[in-house]
């Protein structure tokens, strides 16, 4: 256990951390810019081809606790034919709870990712023992990629080493599976938490950070897609290191996917707009996507 001053010494080296970017905006502040850059640039991105773009950026999820095998196994026979039905690119990503896996992975074919969320999802709230465990089975399952939400009680009482410390070694059991960190955002009080939650994930090792888990209100905000990607382009500044973003949790609407599309764009630019670095955590978001672009009623998913 730490004593006094090896606390003391600890938590100046996360301040310092801190210190590194630019916390000179207030949660009205962030609000307006949001606000300006959906009134010059929504009309300009609300078009077909970017419809067909955020199709070829989802994460189609299943996270019910009704799930079967029988229900996965027929969602990856969907996106295994989804060729076959639609002249447009197909999902890069499932995203599905860890026992689930197995049978991902049966099934599926061509280049589509596995994700799953693991370490006590969506609560955070157990053993780091038990959370590394459980990322290991993940990868070792053959998960690509695995999401896992900070451990927000440690961080709203302020404990910010330990949350650190903890997705270090949860980054460590992924092996090669690349870590998703969820923030939890609608649980955050202020932008400002956002962004100290975003650069501890991002210091951490995460290779994306995500908004929400969608089991909880607020879900995905604007106003949190700004902050991390305000985060991530200062990170990618310093470090010359390109973080990938993912909005998920309540992200249903074709209208809702280009207002982030949008704020993606006008802040980090053209080279996060694909799959490798931007992601939208969604269940119904595709088959909406495909009656925009297809101008009727699609419930392909």
């Amino acid at each position: 256990m730490c004593n006094f001053a090896q606390k003391k010494f600890i938590m100046k080296n996360i301040e310092e951390l801190f210190n590194q970017y630019d916390f000179n905006f207030t949660d009205e502040s962030v609000k307006n810019s949001v606000k300006e850059i959906l009134a010059k640039n929504f009309e300009a991105n609300n078009t077909k081809e970017v419809y067909r773009k955020c199709l070829s950026l989802i994460d189609l999820t299943s996270l019910n606790a009704t799930d079967t095998e029988e229900k996965i196994e027929k969602m990856m026979t969907k996106v295994n034919d989804f060729p076959q039905h639609f002249d447009t690119q197909n999902v890069p990503a499932v995203c599905v709870y860890p026992a689930l896996v197995p049978i991902a992975r049966k099934t599926l074919t061509g280049n589509t990712r596995i994700a799953a969320v693991s370490a006590c999802f969506p609560s955070s709230q157990t053993f780091i023992e038990a959370k590394i465990a459980e990322v290991a089975l993940t990868a070792l399952a053959g998960a690509d990629e695995i999401d896992v939400v900070i451990s927000l009680g440690k961080f709203l009482s302020g404990n910010y080493i330990e949350v650190l410390d903890e997705l270090e070694e949860i980054k460590a059991a992924c092996r090669n599976a690349h870590l998703k960190v969820i923030l939890e955002s609608g649980a955050l009080p202020t932008c400002a938490d956002i962004k100290k939650a975003s650069i501890i994930a991002i210091a951490a090792g995460a290779d994306f950070i995500k908004t929400s888990t969608g089991k909880s209100e607020p879900a995905a905000t604007l106003e949190a897609a700004f902050v991390m990607c305000q985060t991530i382009k200062e990170f990618h500044q310093k470090n010359g290191i390109k973080i990938g973003f993912k909005p998920a949790g309540g992200v249903a609407a074709t209208k809702e996917a280009v207002e982030f599309y949008t704020v993606v764009k006008e802040i980090l630019g053209e080279e996060w707009l694909n799959s490798n670095l931007f992601r939208f955590g969604a269940s119904r978001l595709a088959n909406n996507l495909l009656s925009s672009i297809y101008d009727k009623e699609i419930k392909y998913y």
